[in-house]
């Protein structure tokens, strides 16, 4: 075999993942890694099971709403235009669209805070925050300028490797005991810990931010854009079992890290940033190391699609090529990339804000799910691919559990105030 076969080999296996890779990269940011870290700091591995609930029902969504548009050949947004009422689409845009400017503001707030901590470790006194914040900002701009969503997907391809080895590593360095890993995988409330969030708001921030509704409208723009058809159903749920996994592996190793060294010392958590500089003491310059590579590559991988969303929502509501050379979508991103420097510019604390929109988010998921069950199961255009009785009754539990963890969510947020 030459090299130019091996390569193209390679580049082809690749492509079967790459939009499971999407969606981790979009999934797993860094309000996943504050929330993950704080549910470990302060509970310990108490709620590993609310991550393997919300990882598999994140698989059946994936799979689902990509099967629709399988079978028809139509995004969400278009469905629900068509099929359900504009309204409804409408709402999703708004909705989702306040979530990523609220996101864009705390993601690079963290990430800047974070780099600014790590490089004290280096440089006496350390990289101002704002310096940090423009320069990822112009990074995912000049990236998102290319315009085309190969490049998006290689490049994200690159940042959630190097985030999941990151935070793998300390998982094996920070490992907590086995036992308590074992005991967490048994649903449970454990009692208020010394966090601002307690463990009703942190657990629906938790499902919040891994069963999120974007991934699931984002997912059909993508396999459309593939070209997929009914006849790649089968590549298409293994590439949500692999993005499933994946989001599982990591948000379980930022959970387990934060568990076997700050929950073990008995040192809450109030900010994801406070682990580069605990950690040190704890596990040694290396861990400390590892960490801030692995937030800062979450906080970029969920930075690219966070800032291109709202485009191809617009572009998928009105059936217009996703183009986003064209200089409208040029500007817009380019204004919203600005608030990524309000968080170190005014010196705000974005991590309670994360946790409270990662916890907005499981308002949307029983909308979400009551979309996908009435459109899958219409005759008229799911024909014999009408979901099953398995399907539904996966989806009814997903609505379900979404109902108790808002009400979590809720009753948490009425204890803070």
């Amino acid at each position: 075999m030459t090299d130019e076969s091996s390569a193209r080999g390679w580049k082809a296996k690749l492509a079967l993942f790459l939009p499971g890779i999407f969606l981790v990269g979009f999934n797993i940011g860094t309000g996943s890694v504050t929330t993950m870290a704080s549910a470990g700091a302060n509970f310990g591995m108490a709620l590993l099971w609310t991550v393997l609930i919300s990882c598999a029902a994140t698989f059946l969504m994936v799979a689902t709403y990509g099967r629709y548009t399988l079978v028809t050949g139509e995004t969400a947004l278009q469905a629900f235009r068509k099929h359900i009422h504009p309204a409804v689409g409408l709402f999703f845009i708004a909705a989702l669209g306040v979530g990523v400017f609220a996101s864009l503001m705390g993601v690079m707030g963290i990430v800047a805070e974070i780099s600014y901590e790590w490089s004290k470790t280096f440089i006496p006194g350390g990289i101002k925050p704002l310096y940090w914040a423009a320069f990822f900002c112009s990074v995912a701009y000049f990236i998102f300028w290319s315009g085309h969503t190969q490049v998006f997907e290689r490049i994200l391809a690159v940042v959630v490797a190097i985030m999941g080895v990151s935070f793998v590593l300390n998982f094996f360095i920070l490992m907590p005991p086995v036992s308590s890993m074992a005991a967490g995988l048994l649903p449970s409330v454990p009692d208020t810990g010394s966090t601002d969030a307690g463990p009703l708001l942190l657990i629906a921030s938790m499902v919040g931010t891994t069963i999120f509704s974007g991934l699931f409208i984002m997912r059909t723009s993508l396999v459309k854009e593939a070209g997929w058809t009914i006849a790649h159903d089968k590549q298409q749920r293994r590439d949500a079992g692999f993005a499933a996994i994946m989001m599982f592996v990591i948000s379980a190793s930022i959970m387990a890290a934060a568990a076997g060294s700050l929950f073990a010392e008995g040192i809450a958590l109030d900010k994801a940033s406070q682990m580069v500089g605990l950690l040190e003491p704890l596990a040694g310059p290396m861990a400390v190391s590892i960490f801030a590579i692995g937030i800062i590559a979450a906080g970029v991988s969920s930075q690219f699609p966070n800032l291109i969303l709202i485009p191809w929502l617009i572009c998928d509501f009105r059936g217009t090529p996703r183009d986003m050379t064209i200089w409208k979508y040029r500007l817009f991103v380019g204004i919203i990339s600005l608030l990524g420097l309000v968080v170190p510019l005014f010196d705000a604390r974005p991590v309670l804000v994360l946790i409270l929109s990662q916890a907005f988010n499981v308002v949307l998921l029983p909308v979400t799910v009551a979309c996908i069950l009435y459109l899958g199961n219409r005759a008229d255009l799911m024909g014999e691919y009408r979901h099953s009785w398995l399907t539904n009754a996966g989806l009814g539990g997903i609505f379900l559990f979404s109902l108790v963890t808002g009400y979590m969510g809720f009753q948490g947020l009425l204890g803070m105030l």
